[in-house]
Formats: structure tokens, sequence, C-alpha cells
């Protein structure tokens, strides 16, 4: 029951934000199967709502982290590729955004889909990645600087 519920609350999100990582939709798949099926032997030990919600975002970062080390040799489905199956089933913005997020750093990348895809706070995402409040922000920062430089050389590029 508990498993049911944790999986119809978090499994969107934590499938967008391990899509967002691995750029592959069954790896992405996989790094949520694996997560949720970690959770069955831990839920007992997580003690609350919030506690529960950041190991499950924690522990998909990590999955993914292992995902992408492992797989650094195969080769994965284009990010345009992907980015167009999500804008098919939800909204055409979303290729735009994938297209700029895929040329982040991993950590700006998480911080910026955390806050502004997923809805967290701020002190949420230092929570939930175990790093202070002044560093998401920074993360945030100068993620967004990197993404309008991205979006700049591309419309100097385009003209």
């Amino acid at each position: 029951m508990k498993l049911e519920l944790a999986y119809e609350k978090y499994a969107d999100m934590l499938y967008r934000l391990a899509l967002s990582h691995l750029k592959n939709p069954e790896d992405a798949e996989d790094a949520v199967q694996e997560v949720f099926i970690k959770y069955m032997h831990h839920f007992s030990i997580l003690s609350d709502e919030e506690h529960e919600r950041a190991w499950l975002i924690r522990t998909t970062v990590n999955r993914c982290y292992d995902l992408l080390r492992y797989n650094s040799k195969r080769n994965h489905e284009d990010i345009y590729e992907m980015a167009e199956e999500i804008a098919a089933e939800e909204n055409e913005q979303h290729i735009e955004i994938f297209q700029i997020l895929e040329k982040l750093p991993v950590k700006y990348k998480t911080v910026i889909v955390l806050h502004y895809l997923e809805g967290f706070s701020v002190e949420e995402i230092a929570r939930m990645l175990r790093i202070s409040v002044s560093a998401v922000k920074m993360r945030l920062s100068r993620g967004r600087e990197q993404m309008k430089e991205v979006i700049e050389r591309e419309e100097n590029h385009v003209s």
C-alpha cells in the first residue's frame, strides 16, 4: 500500500529527473524501477513525507550517476529524439528546454530541473542533495547564466 502511494505520487517526477540526466527513456524507466525496488527495503526507516521525497530524489540522482558511469561506452538515444517523445506527450516547450539543459553540466541541470520543472524550493533541494542553501542558489545562478549563454549563442548562430 505504501509503495503504491509513493509510486503514484513520485514516479512521474523521478522519471523526468532521470530522463534529464540519462537522455534515454528506457534507462530512465530502469532507474526509477530500481529506485522503487530499493524503496521497498527502506521505506520503514523514512520518518516522514519530506524525508521520503528527499530519499527518493537523492537515490534517483545517485542511480543516474551510476548508470552514466556504467553506460559511458554505450550509445544513447539522441537528446532531440527524447525531447520529441516528451513533447508529444506533454508540451512543445519541452523540446527547447531539454535541448538547452543537455548542454549544462549535471550539477546545474539537477538543481534547475528540481527547482523550475518540479517546483521544489531552494531549501528543499539543499536538503535532498545534501548541499548548502547557498550552493543551490549558486548552482541555480550559474545554471541560468549558462542557459542564457547557450540561447544567445544559438540565436547568433541562426542569424
